[in-house]
């Protein structure tokens, strides 16, 4: 007999615990083979001090069992209080979102019948790194950090993803033709590795227009991989357009570690009223069964889930105040899971039965590709500088007055546009000024002494550096971009 699988469960707050209940009720009677350590997360934690909202000997609870079925927390309002799921995400290395967005047409009113996209989000780096500074009493800045390996990693994952779903076409969404260093990376990983994957159809599109055409004709698309904010964006408006994002279920996937739960939040609103609809944690756990190896358990659920709907056995959300033609019962969120489980072994009429069948664990390949290594140098210096908004051209021949030692300013940018020399007056400027300084003669190559010496003049002539950043090229390549108007 096969032995049970530890999972860690939490049951959140709002609605978590109701829907929680439900969700283990329904995976009991289907036969899951569980032991589940129950920790407790969320606003009771945070409310209790500490910031993270979860404690250490949970954190081992989940160290120990490897998967984590969670219910939707409430965060509570005001500074101080860190993401969970952030958190969580990171700290155990949980570098793929994924986010499958399926239309339940008829019995879920949706304007786009058939839909069936799944997004792969990548979940630890761009701007949700959460590198933010205030700089000056103007501006604030959010670093977006992208890593090759992290690039690597999250676009092999879609691809594999793809071929153990049988899943036809990848397709990826960036920006770069405005990022074109850090969503150029992304989409130069992409089409580095698409070639390894023959069989599975890839293409780029960029992400405004992409979302656009996801909105409105998203049968062109499959499997999506995206960076973190626009995959956290674009799944949210796939499960709305599919039918509704409380249906959506999500799982986060490291090498080691997993979780699973709603893409929807806590609904304190709905809180004990047995109202709220259990179906996207419930798919979030058929996700956790598959990734634990029960796929016979996660079929009977997830097919007695369709065959729910498909009878008209509606929570409230789906039934639209008896405005859904095709519901033939309206009901709690306990009776729902109480209906899923009368229907356990029994398969849907209209929608297709699902199959999940048993498929090789990929590896996870972050940093193994071997690359060469690159000529890094140093070319030049970026510095900036707190000044009162106004008078670029003031500023700027006060900045060029630094000009020595090797080095000359080749241009004064503020709010990314080049405003020094040859600016435009009516360019709006703020208190945070960047001046990049070059080399002065036919050799390139920049010192660390020479840009020490040149922040040594910048503060003895009474210039407030606030920042630096080193122009590097990589095997001659600039590793750094130009200013708008540059």
């Amino acid at each position: 007999m096969a032995q049970n699988v530890p999972i860690t469960v939490a049951k959140g707050d709002g609605i978590g615990p109701e829907i929680m209940d439900a969700t283990l009720h329904i995976l009991k009677e289907a036969g899951a083979r569980l032991d589940i350590e129950e920790i407790e997360i969320g606003e009771k934690v945070y409310l209790r001090g500490n910031t993270a909202g979860i404690e250490k000997s949970s954190i081992e609870s989940m160290l120990r069992t490897k998967v984590f079925l969670k219910a939707p927390i409430t965060t509570p309002q005001g500074g101080g209080y860190k993401s969970l799921n952030v958190t969580t995400r990171k700290m155990l290395g949980l570098y793929a979102n994924v986010r499958p967005c399926v239309a339940y047409d008829p019995y879920i009113p949706t304007k786009h019948p058939g839909m069936d996209v799944v997004i792969v989000r990548e979940n630890e780096e761009d701007l949700y790194a959460g590198i933010e500074h205030q700089q000056t009493p103007d501006v604030t800045q959010c670093l977006k950090l992208i890593t090759r390996s992290g690039c690597e990693r999250i676009v092999r994952y879609a691809f594999e993803y793809a071929i153990r779903n049988n899943r036809k076409k990848v397709t990826v969404f960036m920006k770069d033709n405005i990022m074109k260093l850090t969503d150029g990376l992304f989409h130069k990983v992409f089409d580095e590795i698409a070639p390894e994957y023959p069989d599975i159809v890839n293409e780029a599109w960029i992400v405004d227009i992409g979302a656009a055409k996801l909105a409105d004709t998203p049968g062109a698309f499959d499997v999506i991989v995206m960076p973190n904010l626009y995959g956290d964006i674009l799944s949210d408006v796939a499960a709305q357009i599919a039918g509704s994002v409380g249906l959506a279920g999500s799982a986060n996937i490291g090498a080691k570690y997993a979780m699973f739960e709603a893409i929807h939040g806590s609904a304190p609103r709905r809180a004990g009223q047995n109202l709220a609809n259990p179906s996207g944690l419930l798919l979030g756990a058929v996700m956790m069964l598959v990734h634990i190896e029960q796929y016979d358990i996660a079929e009977r659920v997830h097919n007695a889930f369709l065959r729910t709907l498909e009878d008209g056995i509606h929570t409230y959300d789906i039934a639209k105040e008896g405005k859904n033609p095709h519901t033939t019962k309206q009901v709690g969120t306990k009776e729902f899971g109480d209906a899923i489980v009368a229907r356990v072994g029994q398969e849907p009429q209209r929608f297709k039965p699902v199959r999940y069948i048993a498929v090789p664990k990929q590896a996870d390949r972050a940093g193994s590709v071997a690359r060469p290594l690159q000529q890094r140098d140093l070319v030049g210096v970026d510095l900036f500088f707190y000044n009162p908004p106004g008078d670029p051209v003031g500023f700027g021949q006060r900045a060029e007055k630094l000009n020595g030692g090797g080095l000359k300013l080749i241009m004064v940018s503020n709010r990314g546009v080049k405003v020094y020399p040859d600016g435009l007056k009516d360019t709006l400027t703020c208190d945070h000024w960047r001046v990049r300084f070059q080399s002065d003669n036919a050799n390139p190559l920049v010192s660390y002494q020479q840009v020490i010496d040149l922040m040594q003049r910048a503060n003895s002539s009474g210039f407030e550096i606030i920042k630096t950043e080193g122009l590097y090229t990589f095997d001659g390549k600039a590793g750094f971009s130009l200013s708008q108007g540059q």
